[in-house]
């Protein structure tokens, strides 16, 4: 069975976003060694996850080829096939991607038995919020920036029951992000 992996940025106090979907508190430039530890997460990874709001910006932008990114990372996001979750969709209206709908786990179950390497979720907020409160992620993959914005869109929201984590591994990096590896700890 193939991994489901999580990988999204974080404020220090667990927001995904600010309350009007800001993004300024992320940290850039990243350093290489942040760099390198992104390439030896997405290595094994041939299958992308989005949810629709975020697809709508993130494969066009990708597909411009933003400043600032590698021409290697460009070819990598415009070339790993894209599974769009949406309900609202019936078809892709991007590229090397598919629309998957309906009921979230057993798309992601399928996905997960299909052959092939790892999948990576990017979010957005509500797939990110309902992948996490129904147990279907395998690795959760918390970059944390050093900002605290006190409210906004959590990563573990609506999650019911308690959720328990086991660490695997954090680690540091130059330019002040904190990875936090988890995997679920499943009964």
């Amino acid at each position: 069975m193939r991994t489901f992996k999580l990988q999204v940025q974080t404020t220090v106090d667990g927001y995904m976003s600010g309350p009007n979907g800001e993004m300024d508190w992320m940290t850039f430039p990243w350093t290489d060694d942040i760099s390198a530890y992104i390439d030896a997460l997405t290595a094994p990874v041939d299958c992308i996850v989005l949810g629709r709001k975020l697809a709508e910006g993130f494969i066009p932008t990708w597909a411009a080829g933003p400043e600032g990114e590698t021409q290697e990372s460009i070819d990598w996001m415009n070339n790993t096939p894209k599974v769009v979750i949406s309900n609202s969709l019936t078809e892709s209206p991007w590229d090397n991607a598919v629309v998957a709908g309906g009921d979230l786990a057993e798309t992601v179950n399928k996905l997960k038995s299909q052959p092939g390497g790892d999948i990576i979720a990017y979010g957005g907020g509500t797939l990110v919020a309902d992948l996490i409160a129904k147990e279907l992620l395998d690795e959760l993959h918390l970059f944390v920036n050093p900002t605290a914005i006190g409210a906004g869109m959590p990563v573990f929201a609506n999650i019911g029951d308690n959720q328990r984590l086991r660490l695997v591994s954090a680690q540091a990096f130059d330019c002040g992000i904190t990875a936090l590896h988890y995997e679920p700890k499943r009964s």
